[in-house]
């Protein structure tokens, strides 16, 4: 399965990269296992920081608001009680709640395996020969990604993550870069294009063959 291979300066390269067909041409039959690693990857980075007081926590309503009886209205023992304004919250998160969701680690590789086979069939993936960063400046990295035609937002696929890349990618909002082994179904589902350095990609051959 051979795909359209750019250089570093963003030319068309002479021979184009092939595609291991075990990876990248999955028949994809049942969407449900790419939803459940996708609505994991969210769960499992969701903030737990929602809490609220009971009854018990919230300050004042100690006093009896009226007496038992004799006044016509409803009985009540505290003004904090849950259907009061300024009340405590019944049943409210208390910031110990566990949204975890565990995936197995083979769910997983076939969960990123039909994610990149529908990018590939939408043709959003573009493989470049080496992605190099110019003293880690943002507007040749700009230019390289226009000139190879890549539009809306990029998730960036290479080899090595480090400093330059960084400082090269972070200020364009559409653009994320991402080191092969921290490779998602969210990242790969949410790019309009995916472009893939070749050293990436050959480590992405070894990770998720057929021998895996």
């Amino acid at each position: 399965m051979a795909v359209t291979t750019f250089t570093k300066s963003g030319n068309k390269a002479s021979s184009p990269a092939k595609l291991d067909k075990a990876i990248f041409d999955v028949d994809v039959k049942n969407h449900q296992l790419l939803k459940d690693v996708y609505l994991a990857h969210l769960a499992n980075s969701r903030p737990n920081l929602a809490q609220t007081k009971k009854r018990s926590q919230v300050r004042g309503g100690g006093q009896k608001p009226w007496r038992q009886k004799g006044t016509g209205r409803a009985r009540f023992g505290s003004s904090r009680n849950p259907i009061w304004t300024g009340g405590g919250v019944a049943f409210g998160p208390t910031g110990n709640e566990n949204y975890t969701r565990k995936i197995t680690t083979s769910a997983k590789r076939l969960a990123l395996r039909q994610a990149l086979s529908l990018a590939a069939q939408a043709d959003k993936i573009k493989i470049i020969e080496t992605f190099e960063c110019q003293d880690g400046k943002v507007k040749p990295t700009l230019n390289l990604l226009n000139k190879i035609g890549s539009q809306g937002s990029v998730l960036l696929v290479v080899s090595l993550k480090d400093d330059l890349v960084e400082r090269a990618t972070r200020n364009l909002p559409l653009v994320k870069a991402i080191q092969t082994n921290y490779l998602s179904v969210l990242d790969i589902l949410n790019a309009d294009q995916i472009v893939i350095s070749k050293k990436a990609l050959d480590i992405i051959h070894e990770w998720l063959g057929e021998k895996k």
